[in-house]
């Protein structure tokens, strides 16, 4: 029946009075079933076993404090000083197993105590996680995609310099390569580097660290397959990934010594893949490098004339403008399925923004190399362990794809805060037992009840 639409009307009078409290309530009753996740995975142990070595000393014991700073990330703050809003609440205090939160002095001194050899330990344990993950996925195949990204600092930053910024090129910044798994949307590992290196430097023997940990977590029988763009195009790189027996693409840049141009001046005939885009398969020699690669080269036309045109001087008024792009592989796979498979790259590109976005990745909190480097290790162990959460208790499996992005439905860390961790609830002790109250609507009830029995199980 029809609801009179009078009802759906109210009259506010006035303004609410404004009181405070000190009732046990919280704002975030979704941590409470991450850190059920947490202790599952043992995961205060094993932090505490990463970090005993290291000695890191201080009043509070390092693994609380990365689990703080785990939590201060997963609520949506972005800096230390934001800890003083969160003291108060209860689900905080439980989830990091403090009475008493730290001031923003105390979590900077802490933070300041990493060195290069305890950032290790950190990314040991992180890259540990995500391979057990993958374990315990039995995937058949795991995608990784090797990247940079810009971190903007301030000019006083210990190791930030100048490098690649084109919008902010006058700006000091870190350039931390990363790898990331397609089928999982985590970061396997990630190296803090000064803003003034070359993308590639030193990104073959940290690939190579990266292919070894997933070997002996997975086996052989796992295919590992990488993608990588034009400034991964080096010999030691292509050379160290059949030396692994690792499947990969990059991308071939146009140099003049590699003689990409000249192929496609002197080729006639295409071959479609739709009414934009056609290619050709030819081999690339390289005598500088002695190697013999197999290339795809790929043509998209455009409507204008664009910035990647400069490089080509092969358009006439008749056949209008071209992007053109190469391809070196391995993989036995044809023109059309060599170009989906690496427009799955972009898949990267949206979780470095989600990292830079809801994790603080682009935060800088000190001066000190270290400390900002370990910082970045904490966020891509939240971005990680969340993902993990996710994959264990509500995620679906998604229908195979070309691109080989996620092989999982997988919710982005700003729908998780909205519709689960961001929660308010108070926190009862009646007949002696510990409950969390929630709101009872529908939708909310259904999801906390089907995560507490996944949980379960």
């Amino acid at each position: 029946m029809r609801l009179k639409v009078a009802g759906a009307r109210r009259v506010v009078k006035g303004d609410l009075a404004i009181e405070f409290t000190d009732d046990r309530l919280t704002s975030y009753a979704g941590l409470e079933l991450l850190r059920q996740y947490w202790n599952r995975i043992d995961l205060s142990g094993r932090l505490r076993r990463a970090l005993e070595p290291c000695n890191l000393g201080g009043d509070y014991q390092g693994s609380r404090m990365v689990v703080l700073l785990m939590v201060l990330m997963l609520v949506g703050a972005r800096r230390v000083a934001q800890l003083k809003y969160l003291g108060g609440d209860p689900i905080v205090r439980r989830a990091t197993d403090l009475e008493r939160l730290p001031s923003m002095m105390t979590v900077r001194t802490w933070l300041k105590r990493f060195t290069r050899e305890r950032v290790a330990a950190l990314s040991t344990l992180n890259t540990e996680l995500v391979a057990e993950h993958l374990s315990d996925l039995r995937l058949p195949r795991v995608t990784l995609d090797v990247d940079g990204t810009v971190v903007r600092t301030g000019d006083q930053v210990e190791w930030a310099l100048r490098g690649f910024n084109p919008h902010h090129p006058k700006d000091k910044s870190y350039y931390p390569i990363m790898v990331h798994v397609a089928q999982t949307s985590q970061i396997l590992c990630l190296k803090n580097r000064p803003g003034n290196v070359h993308d590639s430097k030193g990104s073959a023997r940290f690939v190579r660290q990266a292919i070894g940990d997933i070997r002996r977590r997975l086996g052989d029988a796992v295919t590992l397959e990488c993608r990588m763009d034009a400034a991964f195009f080096k010999r030691d790189m292509i050379e160290m990934l059949t030396r692994e027996r690792c499947d990969y693409a990059i991308k071939v840049p146009f140099c003049s010594w590699v003689g990409v141009r000249t192929m496609i001046a002197e080729r006639k005939e295409w071959t479609p893949i739709n009414a934009k885009l056609s290619y050709f398969e030819s081999r690339l020699s390289l005598e500088v490098w002695n190697l013999d690669l197999r290339v795809v080269i790929y043509r998209k036309r455009v409507a204008h004339r664009t910035a990647k045109n400069f490089q080509l001087d092969l358009f006439s008024p008749d056949d209008g403008y071209y992007e053109y792009s190469a391809i070196t592989t391995n993989k036995a796979l044809g023109g059309t399925a060599l170009w989906h498979f690496m427009a799955g790259r972009g898949a990267h590109e949206k979780t470095i923004a989600e990292l830079k976005g809801e994790f603080a990745l682009d935060v800088v909190p000190t001066r000190h190399y270290g400390a900002n480097s370990a910082w970045q290790q904490i966020s891509i162990l939240s971005h990680n362990l969340l993902k993990a959460f996710q994959l264990a208790t509500t995620a679906e499996q998604k229908p195979r794809s070309r691109k080989r992005t996620a092989a999982y439905l997988l919710k982005n860390a700003r729908t998780m805060r909205f519709e689960l961790i961001a929660r308010a609830a108070r926190l009862c002790r009646p007949s002696g037992r510990q409950v969390l109250k929630l709101p009872g609507d529908a939708v909310t009830r259904a999801l906390y009840n089907r995560l507490i029995q996944r949980l379960a199980a």
